[in-house]
């Protein structure tokens, strides 16, 4: 049994959340699309494009593994990444 970054398990991983907006639960999935935001860009300093997921999972494809994410409690998501 391999050891994950949130204790034993059957496959390797690692998992990240992250503070933000309240995200519905329902749309988590979509921002894996790549330029999907949350919102609709303001175009201030510092945002970002919407493609940081969808990079996360192409490079988990890449190596066999997968990229799921859920919504936070009180905002936020928490990004996991599991290796076979």
């Amino acid at each position: 049994m391999a050891m994950g970054s949130d204790g034993p398990a059957a496959v390797r991983g690692e998992r990240r959340a992250n503070p933000g907006p309240e995200i519905p639960a329902d749309t988590v999935h979509r921002l894996f699309e790549p330029f999907r935001r949350l919102n609709e860009r303001t175009h201030t300093a510092g945002e970002g494009a919407g493609l940081g997921l969808s990079i996360v999972a192409s490079i988990a494809r890449a190596h066999g593994a997968e990229a799921t994410a859920d919504a936070n409690p009180g905002g936020g998501l928490s990004v996991r990444v599991r290796f076979p």
